[in-house]
């Protein structure tokens, strides 16, 4: 398996080519970095793009769509429920699809939360492709447009994705690449919600509301990012920003 990536300096997003070999074919997994490098990797291991596949539909990791399948008349692949959401859209996936690639096998995984059609990829059992539900050390919010809720991400984070075996890589859609078994040990949203740690809450508003803060943590842009239970009880991952602690 191939990987060449590219980031965005501003939106910290991640643009993943994987290919099965040198002469072979790639998939291009979200495009919001610039595509400059990725192009020319393409052109220098002589690979063909056989489709390109979309975590889900937010600009820091769609804006290219249209102009790559103008160019290389490959498909567009997205999960249904937000197929009028993605530019240049041309297939719709559904949870366990599979996507063969060369030699690469690819199975969709959906993990709502962040969004309604979130995916992530599996590729080969080895790899998976997270999207933006599960970064180095944090997690995705529930606060962006199309979001579900804080109970869809935790399943997905806890019950689909530490569900594969603890040495799979992560690809996440923004910044460093880590483990399924570190996120596990060392992520602080992960040990809490296991019982590792103990959650030391404090009064707080978020977005102007009243709030008890669970945790504050750093993200992945170095900024921080907290989980929040407002008065009605209700749960959510907000950006440390729009959260005042209260002495």
């Amino acid at each position: 398996m191939l990987i060449q990536s590219s980031r965005d300096p501003h939106w910290l997003s991640n643009s993943w080519l994987v290919a099965d070999m040198h002469g072979g074919k790639a998939v291009l997994i979200d495009t919001g970095a610039p595509m400059e490098p990725l192009m020319a990797y393409l052109e220098e291991q002589r690979l063909e793009l056989a489709a390109i596949l979309n975590t889900h539909h937010h600009p820091d990791h769609v804006q290219f769509n249209e102009a790559l399948h103008d160019r290389y008349a490959c498909p567009v692949c997205a999960h249904a429920a937000e197929q009028e959401l993605v530019p240049g859209l041309t297939r719709t996936l559904e949870d366990g699809d599979e996507i063969r690639c060369g030699a690469l096998n690819i199975r969709a995984l959906h993990i709502p939360g962040h969004t309604s059609g979130q995916l992530a990829f599996l590729v080969d059992e080895q790899a998976v492709f997270t999207g933006d539900t599960l970064f180095r050390d944090s997690v995705g919010g529930t606060r962006g447009r199309d979001h579900t809720s804080f109970e869809d991400l935790h399943h997905s984070v806890m019950e689909r994705l530490m569900a594969l075996p603890p040495e799979t890589t992560v690809y996440p859609g923004h910044m460093e690449v880590t483990s399924i078994g570190r996120e596990w040990q060392e992520n602080p949203f992960l040990r809490l919600w296991r019982g590792v740690d103990v959650v030391q809450e404090s009064d707080c508003t978020a977005f102007g509301q009243e709030a008890r803060l669970l945790l504050r943590a750093q993200d992945y842009d170095g900024g921080t990012k907290c989980w929040v239970r407002f008065s009605d009880g209700k749960l959510d991952l907000v950006p440390g920003s729009q959260v005042q602690e209260r002495t």
